[in-house]
């Protein structure tokens, strides 16, 4: 939910890919349908894990530390619409399905989907923009009345959602299904009935079609017949329902229809420099499925987009044929050092005397898990400087304070002795939560933001001593656990942030809003899965390591495709007026942020906090300095004023020395809380061409 926050990260040029992947290559990971995990292991032959050989964090290593922890609820999420035994599915496209006394909209895409008080409803989104605004919200073209009286979550997966349809006694009277991608709702009876629907279907052949607006909609029905607005189905007959494309047939997708996607799965593989990511339907022959343009643009040549086009808010949507939906993306370093070595020696004395400056100036930390998650970070940054710049006295006190809060905040019972810096285990809600919560984190919003300075931190200073590490790692895994868990262990939720479909991650807990869940910071998104890589390797879990390089590299460019750099010739930004979108939504896109109306904060937001992985941000100087411009103006001496001169200089060399000039002199008040003014001028000096 991104409330009043401020965030970002960068990458280190310097950095050896081959160095990164090399005990990465060809590595690759599979993950399983369901909650429960799919048996497997190491397939020798191919060097392929399956999903158990690849699990991360798997019920034999958390039951104990959740034990351990001291547990306690502080808020009560009521999941009013999730059956019983299902882990609650908090920062998910279809949180709003679940959570609260009313169910929200969703958008699984291409189609828009919502929860009615005797059924539900369906549309594909009219897309509008305005100047800071791009529009695609719930519209409810048909309307399903299966005469029911409630409803409930009873399963889902990675990219799939079945809810159940039950009546006034809480008897089962039919299931729905849901997927990311898909442009098919299929009803599936339970019991033989009858559904109405709001609008008159008129038979095409072997289906049926009726025009809503300017959108032609399908209709399939197996064991059952359609009568006008009826729909009368045996037990075990379904209707399926879909948006025809403008510029497709519905006599291909009617074909398609029939094969009920059951289930869906997940696969990465990392080779080289690049990343491979398979999204799997399970379905008895061929579907239908849409890819996002982040997606299309390194689609796998085996996916056949021959079905027509969709619009959404994200861009056009091409329909596809077939069941695996495969695309490329490119490595993304989990850096966390700036390469010094190549600081002339005036600028190591000017940058060893900040250094020193500022460590002998380290304020208290703060108690919550948002700005003391920061604090760590920015601690943990400052002793990285002094230790390679052998500043041995400055070193030592900046880590005797960094081992002491993180020797506060890793007790597992903590919480008993008191009531700040400190976690606690919620087994109702299923996540670690802060005992001093911050901007919801009590809900969980934005755990991956809070928990991913902490991992960062504690990565960079117990990566050369693994004794400091095993000290921390109760804790440090139930964070990390709580936002990468991939083994259906039953404590936690897969993934609880990241949407595989999507690229990107989501960051309110329970999404109360009716244009679905929502994201602010990709930036701060980055350096949680930069922390996580960092921690992962310190701690020697490489399931772990190789899980956070593939979000990091997803979301980098998921980051760059919707937030930062989107590519202003497709149609969907005609009438947008601005060069970046800080808030993305389900159904809607937002130049705003939770905070601030400046333009340097709509920027900054998605920067902060410029860590050495944040170089994935340059490649297109006319784009830095065209967004610089649009949230500067040229003025530096406000807030955020630090993070974009740094990310300024990412356009070339020429930049990169303004904004080290300007740096020199940058009031303090304009250094944010979670940077220092020595860690503004190391990145900038480090940063030469």
């Amino acid at each position: 939910m991104n409330l009043p926050h401020l965030r970002k990260t960068l990458s280190d040029k310097t950095f050896s890919r081959r160095t990164l992947l090399a005990g990465l290559a060809v590595t690759s990971v599979a993950v399983g349908a369901a909650a429960c995990g799919a048996g497997g292991g190491l397939d020798k032959a191919t060097n392929t894990k399956s999903a158990t050989g690849a699990e991360v964090f798997p019920a034999s290593q958390v039951d104990s530390l959740t034990a351990a922890m001291t547990n306690k609820t502080l808020k009560d999420l009521k999941a009013e619409r999730l059956a019983d035994g299902l882990i609650p599915p908090t920062n998910r496209w279809f949180s709003g399905l679940v959570f609260g006394d009313q169910a929200q909209p969703v958008f699984p895409l291409p189609l828009s989907f919502g929860l009615t008080d005797n059924g539900f409803a369906l549309g594909l989104p009219t897309v509008t923009a305005t100047e800071k605004n791009i529009a695609g919200g719930y519209k409810p073209d048909i309307s399903v009345d299966a005469g029911v009286k409630s409803a409930k979550v009873s399963a889902y997966d990675t990219l799939t959602v079945t809810i159940d349809l039950l009546d006034d006694g809480g008897t089962l009277v039919g299931k729905t299904t849901i997927a990311e991608g898909s442009p098919f709702i299929r009803y599936t009876a339970e019991q033989a009935g009858t559904l109405q629907l709001n609008l008159p279907f008129t038979a095409s052949g072997d289906f049926w079609t009726v025009k809503a607006g300017d959108t032609t909609y399908g209709l399939v029905v197996t064991d059952g017949k359609v009568d006008g607005q009826s729909v009368k189905l045996s037990k075990g007959g379904a209707a399926i329902l879909f948006a025809v494309p403008a510029d497709g047939a519905a006599d291909k997708l009617a074909t398609l229809a029939p094969n009920a996607v059951t289930g869906s799965s997940l696969a990465y593989k990392i080779s080289g420099d690049t990343i491979t990511t398979t999204l799997s339907y399970q379905a008895k022959g061929d579907t239908a499925f849409a890819v996002l343009p982040h997606h299309a643009k390194n689609l796998d040549s085996s996916v056949k987009a021959d079905l027509g086009t969709y619009p959404s808010i994200f861009g056009t949507l091409k329909l596809c044929t077939g069941t695996d939906l495969i695309y490329t993306t490119p490595v993304s370093e989990p850096t966390s050092a700036l390469d010094i070595d190549s600081l002339s020696g005036a600028e190591k004395k000017q940058l060893s005397d900040q250094v020193t400056k500022d460590i002998a100036a380290i304020p208290a930390f703060p108690a919550d898990t948002y700005f003391g998650g920061k604090a760590l970070y920015r601690v943990a940054m400052l002793w990285q400087l002094a230790t390679q710049l052998k500043l041995d006295g400055p070193a030592g006190q900046a880590k005797a304070k960094l081992t002491d809060t993180l020797g506060q905040w890793t007790d597992p019972t903590g919480a008993t002795k008191r009531d700040a810096f400190c976690f606690v285990y919620d087994d109702q809600n299923k996540g670690v939560v802060g005992l001093t919560p911050s901007f919801g984190s009590d809900e969980f919003n934005d755990h991956h933001f809070h928990y991913g300075y902490f991992l960062y931190a504690a990565g960079v200073l117990t990566q050369d001593d693994p004794a400091l590490a095993k000290q921390y790692a109760p804790v440090m895994n139930l964070l990390a656990a709580d936002i990468a868990s991939s083994a259906g262990n039953g404590k936690f939720p897969d993934r609880r942030v990241f949407d595989a479909y999507a690229g990107h991650s989501w960051a309110s807990g329970t999404s109360p809003f009716a244009d679905g869940n929502n994201q602010e910071s990709s930036s701060e998104a980055i350096t949680a899965w930069t922390g996580l890589a960092k921690w992962a390797k310190s701690s020697g879990n490489d399931a772990l390591e190789t899980e956070a390089i593939w979000m990091l590299s997803t979301e980098a460019q998921a980051g760059l495709a919707y937030w930062t750099n989107f590519d202003a010739s497709e149609p969907v930004y005609s009438g947008f007026g601005h060069k970046i979108v800080p808030l993305n939504w389900g159904g809607k896109r937002d130049y705003a942020t939770w905070f601030s109306p400046e333009p340097a904060a709509m920027l900054g937001i998605l920067v902060i906090p410029m860590s050495p992985a944040s170089t994935y941000l340059g490649g297109d100087s006319d784009r830095i300095n065209a967004n610089v411009a649009e949230a500067t103006s040229g003025k530096f001496d406000q807030k955020f004023g630090d993070y974009l001169l740094m990310y300024a200089a990412l356009a070339g060399e020429s930049e990169r020395k303004a904004a080290l000039q300007t740096a020199q002199t940058l009031d303090d008040k304009w250094i944010d809380d979670g940077n220092s003014r020595s860690y503004l001028l190391g990145w900038l000096m480090a940063l030469k061409s």
